[in-house]
């Protein structure tokens, strides 16, 4: 891939963008006994983007606070945060970092680790750049949305509940979701 692709990008701008945590979201959704999802989201959380002049040069890292769990359910969210699950006491953000920037036409994906209760394992996240512009204080915004599936138990996340009749409580597939909006560093 060349510079050239930039252009392929409508306004896309070369820079250091901060994630706006207060116009993004973090989300993820897990089977939950066996009929459902559950949908959940961390509401505290950081990050740093850079646009590099080659796409595919760019980079990413973002600290997730692991206490921050919401399922709209305190008594849940408080077994989440116990030992049986993240272990928050212990092991209190979730990082993850990219290694690289890939397209194949239309379509981006950004290669990372993704280090969850210590343990770091590469996931592939398929990414939409959905585009930069101005906002209205003055600054420049870029979005992004971007998805992956991982397993919870490759990352130590490995309580079973088992169910009458068969199956689990919790699935081990979870589906992550990124609403992401970043904002364009002016020094």
């Amino acid at each position: 891939m060349t510079a050239s692709t930039a252009v392929q990008i409508p306004g896309y701008l070369a820079g250091t963008w901060d994630i706006d945590a207060t116009h993004s979201t973090v989300g993820f959704s897990v089977r939950h006994m066996m009929v459902s999802k559950v949908r959940g989201y961390f509401t505290e959380f950081s990050g740093e983007i850079v646009t590099a002049e080659d796409p595919a040069q760019s980079s990413v890292s973002a600290t997730i606070d692991m206490d921050s769990i919401d399922t709209r359910q305190e008594q849940r969210d408080a077994h989440i945060r116990s030992a049986d699950f993240f272990d928050v006491g212990n092991h209190t953000v979730m990082t993850f970092r990219s290694a690289r920037v890939v397209t194949d036409g239309a379509d981006w994906a950004v290669e990372g680790d993704l280090t969850i209760k210590g343990i770091t394992k590469p996931v592939t996240l398929s990414l939409e750049v959905n585009g930069f512009g101005p906002d209205a204080y003055g600054g420049t915004r870029a979005g992004f949305s971007a998805r992956t599936s991982i397993s919870r138990k490759a990352y130590g996340v490995d309580i079973d509940l088992p169910m009458d009749g068969g199956g689990v409580v919790v699935g081990d597939k979870i589906d992550v979701e990124l609403e992401i909006e970043a904002v364009l560093r002016t020094a």
